[in-house]
């Protein structure tokens, strides 16, 4: 028996003409979709579908925004800056003491001048401070051929200075007064010392 021909209506096996891929008569082909089946992964570098951007935001892949630490409940994420270390105090450090100088016996010796002598004078400075400036005083007594003083002549000079903190020191000085004073068969004697400082 030899069937007939009937009606194609795209249901029948493949004759190789390609039969079997043709829309009904009247009819058009489907296009063919290009989006990926349903639960498939998307192929990488592509996000949604042809056409539209991808997610933005911090949170769509590709994103390379700037690092910041957000501040949280917990304090994570967050630099607290560091205090300086305290200083040392200088409350109740005590000021140094102030100067305070004194002074020993006068030493005496003779010159080759009857009416000047050598005078060598100790001082001590006990402060907490130098001696900065000051004056020597000498009182120069005339001694007559019988030991009479027959008078008594001041002159003035200057303190060895400065004179630091608990140092110890001496000084000497050529003392003299006027030749007339001192008549031959006199001398001098530089008895008496007096000290002003700062």
């Amino acid at each position: 028996m030899v069937p007939l021909d009937g009606p194609d209506d795209g249901t029948g096996p493949d004759d190789g003409t390609g039969s079997a891929g043709r829309a009904p008569q009247g009819g058009t082909r489907p296009a063919a979709s290009s989006a990926p089946p349903a639960g498939a992964a998307a192929p990488p570098g592509r996000t949604g579908s042809p056409g539209t951007a991808g997610p933005s935001g911090p949170s769509g892949p590709g994103h390379a925004g700037p690092a910041t630490a957000e501040p949280s409940a917990s304090g994570r994420g967050t630099t607290a800056p560091s205090r300086p270390a305290p200083g040392p105090t200088t409350s109740g450090t005590a000021s140094p003491a102030p100067a305070a100088l004194t002074w020993g016996t006068a030493e005496r010796a003779g010159t080759d001048r009857r009416w000047c002598e050598k005078v060598t004078v100790p001082f001590h400075n006990s402060g907490g401070t130098p001696v900065r400036s000051g004056t020597v005083t000498f009182g120069t007594h005339v001694i007559g051929a019988l030991g009479v003083d027959w008078a008594t002549v001041e002159s003035t000079a200057a303190l060895p200075v400065p004179i630091g903190p608990g140092a110890r020191t001496d000084h000497t000085w050529t003392v003299c007064v006027d030749a007339w004073r001192v008549p031959l068969g006199m001398h001098v004697e530089t008895r008496d010392v007096s000290v002003r400082w700062e």
